[in-house]
């Protein structure tokens, strides 16, 4: 590994820490709050669909996710370490054999359904843990600082 990819990796591995995004696949169904700045304001934008690739590692690493508006595909390309998104929620586990979904842009209604993984009780106690966790961090972060006594 050279001296660019390492410090990439670094700061990838780094910025992912500080992020605390919950682990999703493709076929899962996913919430992204993205920040929208519409002249002075800036508002959160809820965008809910399937994952249906990620690609890319490290600081390049991004996500695409696809629902249906008013009957008509619509595609969006997150990059995970972007400070637009202020979080990622998992809705849905989908069960897929592929990587890349790209076959459901050319599917409708029920054929573009997947089906929802059924998680083992150990699994559903360790997502819930690291829901607990990541809600517990968030909070943390979001803490008003204490000033010292002394000062």
């Amino acid at each position: 590994m050279n001296v660019i990819q390492q410090l990439r990796q670094e700061e990838a591995d780094r910025l992912k820490t500080a992020r605390n995004f919950p682990d999703f696949r493709p076929g899962d169904t996913v919430r992204v709050n993205v920040k929208i700045k519409e002249g002075e304001r800036e508002r959160v934008q809820a965008y809910e669909g399937v994952c249906i690739a990620r690609s890319g590692e490290g600081v390049d690493e991004n996500f695409t996710v696809r629902k249906i508006s008013f009957g008509e595909g619509v595609e969006r390309v997150f990059p995970i370490l972007s400070p637009m998104i202020e979080s990622v929620e998992v809705k849905r586990r989908g069960v897929v054999r592929r990587a890349k979904l790209y076959y459901l842009r050319d599917r409708r209604g029920k054929s573009a359904r997947i089906a929802e993984r059924q998680m083992t009780p150990a699994e559903r106690e360790a997502e819930k843990a690291e829901r607990a966790a990541r809600a517990e961090a968030s909070a943390a972060a979001h803490a008003p600082k204490k000033k010292d006594a002394e000062g």
